[in-house]
């Protein structure tokens, strides 16, 4: 996981474009999701981080995003919500 206050914008778009990072979050709400996401383009710098797979996120603790990753995000739920009933 990198924080984007951990890295400047050149080395940040270098290491999209060789696919090294793959996905954002919000440190804050515990979210990732696509780099594309509108939810995750408007947030701050210090709450923005970096992962280089969805593997290295859940591993995180961070949950997917509902706007662009509903099938993963429908999976969490269905997942927490079985984790409760037992």
């Amino acid at each position: 996981m990198i924080t984007h206050t951990q890295i400047t914008d050149t080395e940040l778009k270098v290491k999209i474009k060789n696919q090294e990072i793959a996905f954002g979050g919000n440190l804050k709400l515990h979210i990732y999701g696509t780099l594309h996401c509108k939810s995750g383009k408007r947030l701050k710098r210090e709450n923005r981080v970096f992962f280089s797979s969805e593997d290295e996120a859940i591993q995180n603790n961070f949950r997917p995003c509902g706007h662009c990753m509903k099938t993963q995000y429908k999976q969490w739920i269905y997942s927490t919500q079985n984790q409760t009933k037992t």
